[in-house]
């Protein structure tokens, strides 16, 4: 395979080697292995998903997207103590900059816990918002959020053999259910003049991000000679790495760096993006590799503007409250500094 300074495209990986025992299946874990150590992103074949469930949730999405302003509203996020339902495009942000797309966000459906001075971070449990205007969205959304869930840990399960651990080695971290969080995501079309920041270049915070993308272009990752441009691949999902296996692997595999260019005027962007994550009140593990793996590892990501922690929830609660000021400031105002939201660092999600 190639080294991380040639790559200029996503590789391609047929998960369904993995389940096929065997040299098929040794073969595969290596091509893992040493795509989640040099660039953290790959396009996902032999997944198993339902095309029609996909195909239904896309069309679901761009109806919603389709309504008016009034019944998106009636489910906007800053009614949410959760981070839950609808967000205007410049209502995120990431680094201080707003990001440019309109959004849902979904998460399980679960009740809202009481409220723990030592433990914030519960407070992200909590009710989704769905649409009146539009029921189907809620069955839909719900039937694909556990679909990639499921294929997410079975993907998590291979990033553990890759690093020659036990396929369950995660399991105590995001059992009885991990933390779920599913985005509609549509990028409306800019000006050639305008700022191009769809999102801003940024991590995912959790295990494993699984996006499905509809028909256009946009998504790019960091390699080390520039921009690596990741476009849809029909049946296929990308699957990139997360701060959490990046810190339980200190650094072996990498939570890498990406963002969103708006397409032009006349047009727009659809994607679904899923994060698997851990259970909020858990602490990431430090796995003990085997020499020939921990003599690569790297080491954890030092960046002052995004620290990372091995509490699962204080990672979680920090993105949200950056991500959002206006939910923060509403709901959350005193856990920021002097009343006040932060949104310079960058977005997890």
């Amino acid at each position: 395979m190639p080294t991380s300074s040639d790559v200029t495209s996503l590789p391609t990986l047929d998960i369904s080697r993995f389940d096929a025992g065997g040299e098929e299946k040794r073969a595969f874990i290596e091509e893992l292995r040493q795509t989640a150590r040099d660039v953290g992103f790959f396009y996902l074949t032999g997944h198993g998903v339902n095309p029609g469930l996909v195909a239904a949730t896309l069309d679901l999405a761009r109806r919603f997207f389709a309504l008016p302003e009034r019944d998106k509203l009636a489910i906007e996020m800053i009614n949410s103590p959760h981070f839950r339902g609808y967000n205007r495009a410049g209502r995120e942000y990431t680094r201080g900059k707003p990001d440019w797309r309109e959004q849902v966000d979904v998460g399980p459906e679960l009740p809202a816990l009481p409220t723990d001075a030592a433990k914030p971070w519960r407070r992200l449990q909590g009710p989704n918002q769905w649409p009146v205007a539009l029921p189907e969205l809620k069955p839909t959304l719900l039937a694909y959020q556990e679909a990639v869930t499921a294929l997410g840990v079975h993907v998590l399960k291979a990033f553990a053999a890759a690093l020659e651990q036990p396929e369950d080695v995660f399991a105590p971290i995001y059992s009885p259910w991990p933390n779920q969080l599913t985005k509609i995501i549509r990028y409306p079309g800019r000006a050639e003049d305008d700022a191009d920041q769809g999102v801003g270049a940024h991590k995912d915070g959790g295990f494993v991000t699984i996006l499905l993308q509809d028909r256009v272009a946009g998504l790019q990752v960091e390699g080390e000679n520039g921009w690596i441009d990741a476009p849809p691949v029909p049946g296929t999902f990308i699957v990139n790495i997360g701060e959490i296996l990046e810190i339980a692997s200190n650094g072996y595999l990498k939570a890498n760096v990406h963002r969103v260019i708006s397409p032009r005027a006349g047009g727009d962007r659809l994607s679904i993006a899923f994060f698997l994550g851990a259970h909020f009140d858990a602490s990431v593990p430090a796995l003990h590799l085997p020499p020939h793996l921990a003599a690569l590892s790297r080491g954890l990501t030092q960046d002052p503007l995004n620290p990372l922690f091995s509490e699962v929830g204080r990672n979680a609660l920090k993105s949200r409250l950056r991500s959002h000021p206006d939910v923060a400031q509403r709901h959350h105002a005193d856990l920021l500094e002097a009343g006040k939201p932060q949104p310079q660092f960058a977005s997890a999600y």
